[in-house]
This record gives C-alpha cells, structure tokens and sequence, in this order.
C-alpha cells in the first residue's frame, strides 16, 4: 500500500518528526521527571497528564514515520497534465451559488490541511474534481449539501 504525498508534504511530515524527537519528546521527558519528584505518583495529576501527553508523542512519531516509510512522494512540478485535474493539483474554483473564489491543492491524507487551503485526495470536493478540466463546472456532493463550482484554474506548482 503506497501513499501518496506531495514533495512539500513529505518534508513537512519529516520536519514533523525530527521537531517531535529532538523537541517535544525531551519535554514531556523533563515533565515526567519533575512530576515523580514530588513524591505518589498514584494522585499525581502532572504524572499522569505528562504520561499522556508521552503517549500521544510516540503514537504520532510512529504514525508518522509509517506514513513515510509508505509514501510514494510525487513533485508536482513534474506533472504534466495542465488541463487536467489529477493529484497535486492546484484548483481555482468559482462558487456558483455565492460568487466567491477558492483555491486548493489536492494532496495526500496526512498533509491535509483545510486552513492551508491543502485538501485530502480523499475528501468529497476532490474525488469530484480529479479528471474534470479547466471550464468545467463540478457538483460536490458533501455533507452540507450540494455546492456546484466552475474551474477557473489548474496548475502544478
């Protein structure tokens, strides 16, 4: 099972992890240290809190470096396929209820970041448009309803 990434995300996701080992894993480290200096660990909420928090880090180190180890890292750059909506796109879309404008790229699950205007290659808007072209209008069937856009752009950056 390959995954696919996004050379920008497959650095992030590797910055990712080095900030979790060298940074955070040293902190909760000290926490769990200082709370078992203050003596019974079993009402020692600091303990416990810091406990979880160690857990939490090392489920997402591991999360992560599966990720990578299974990635099939795609450079956008090299795609050429311009009038085409395919993976690592990057869409300008028209919403033809409201008027308003949006831009995302279409990459992997664990890059996903709507904030960032990074949509997963899985989610509702991006199944509907892979394949479409530039002009085309797209219904999205999500779980808000049914937004209907019309492609204003596509390109592979």
């Amino acid at each position: 099972m390959s995954i696919p990434l996004t050379a920008k995300g497959a650095e992030r996701l590797r910055e990712l992890v080095s900030r979790l080992k060298s940074v955070d894993r040293p902190q909760v480290i000290a926490a769990i240290a200082e709370a078992r200096a203050h003596g019974d660990l079993s009402e020692n909420a600091e303990y416990h809190a810091a406990r979880e928090q160690q857990s939490f880090i090392e489920g997402r180190i591991s999360q992560l470096e599966f990720v990578l180890a299974e990635a099939q890292v795609i450079d956008v750059s090299l795609i050429e396929s311009a009038n085409r909506i395919v993976f690592g796109a990057t869409i300008k879309l028209l919403n033809l209820k409201n008027e308003i404008e949006v831009t995302y790229q279409i990459v992997g699950e664990e890059e996903a970041n709507l904030n960032l205007g990074l949509i997963s290659v899985n989610s509702p808007i991006a199944r509907a448009l892979i394949g479409k072209e530039l002009n085309d209008e797209v219904q999205v069937h999500a779980p808000g309803g049914v937004n209907e856009y019309e492609i204003l752009d596509i390109q592979y950056i």
